[in-house]
């Protein structure tokens, strides 16, 4: 995949980031090759098991690419490859030029995980839940400020939770679990998003607010966003690039030519034919 034109100026630096430190990031982030997210020739799998054979791409900075495949085409293992969550066989993962390791520790990528492991017992709230995304901003004390405060009342407001921010986590819906989560990504105010199968689960309206969030974040702060889903509904509106994935790239490009059902069938097949 070859994406190498962004849409969209750099992000820039968070207003909690040092002056030194948002410079050396911006840097970076200017001075990486290719594109925001670069995965040369990835292989990767589990003891018997080959989920990624010579995988590459490139998502250009400032874009939404949708990871489509089927269940077990490998998207769950290229994400952790891309959190440095999982060691490849062969390969590299650059993040803004980074290793996925340092781009984590500079603040450079959010995750909003498929399912998050919630203890309904335990009283937190949806507020406490987005503030989490501030912590890396906090350094050593961990102390709220403003800026954090700021942050996570933004965060809230673009998703639809702030009247809920007071409520358990463990009370919402399953919609509305999903929508503070990705609150608390978008708290973090990273260059880059990862959003693993964001419309599972969640009722068409929650799935209209997110797509209609995750392009409101490319357009106002150029946030490169990369999805993984098998939800075939809506990636035409909401990408600008798709990437059809079954263990190897089958095709990448824009959506047009992506997803057509010749295209699709290769990774989805009788999955696919069943539908139509």
């Amino acid at each position: 995949m070859n994406t190498e034109t962004s849409r969209h100026t750099d992000p820039g630096t968070t207003p909690d980031a040092t002056p030194t430190a948002s410079a050396d990031r911006g840097a970076e982030r200017s001075a990486a090759p290719g594109g925001a997210v670069v995965v040369n020739r990835l292989s990767a799998g589990y003891p018997g098991v080959r989920a990624l054979d010579e995988v590459s791409i490139n998502v250009g900075a400032g874009s939404i690419c949708a990871l489509l495949g089927a269940n077990g085409s490998g998207k769950s293992t290229l994400f952790k490859a891309l959190l440095g969550l999982h060691r490849p066989t062969a390969g590299t993962v650059r993040l803004f030029g980074m290793d996925p390791t340092r781009a984590r520790r500079r603040n450079q990528v959010s995750y909003v995980p498929q399912h998050e492991q919630v203890d309904t017992s335990f009283p937190v709230s949806v507020e406490q839940v987005v503030m989490m995304g501030r912590y890396g901003h906090m350094g050593f004390t961990k102390r709220t400020r403003p800026a954090d405060r700021r942050a996570c009342d933004e965060a809230l407001q673009k998703v639809g939770l702030s009247e809920l921010r007071r409520r358990g986590i463990g009370e919402l819906s399953g919609g509305q679990r999903k929508r503070a989560f990705l609150a608390r990504a978008i708290a973090q105010q990273a260059p880059l998003m990862l959003l693993d199968e964001p419309f599972a689960g969640v009722d068409r309206g929650s799935e209209e607010l997110i797509s209609s969030v995750l392009k409101a974040l490319r357009d106002t702060s150029g946030t490169t966003v990369l999805i993984s889903t098998h939800h075939l509904a809506g990636v035409e509106d909401l990408a600008d690039e798709v990437v059809l994935l079954h263990q190897r790239v089958l095709a990448a490009g824009l959506p047009s030519e992506v997803l057509t059902e010749e295209q699709l069938g290769r990774s989805f097949g009788a999955v696919l034919r069943e539908t139509h």
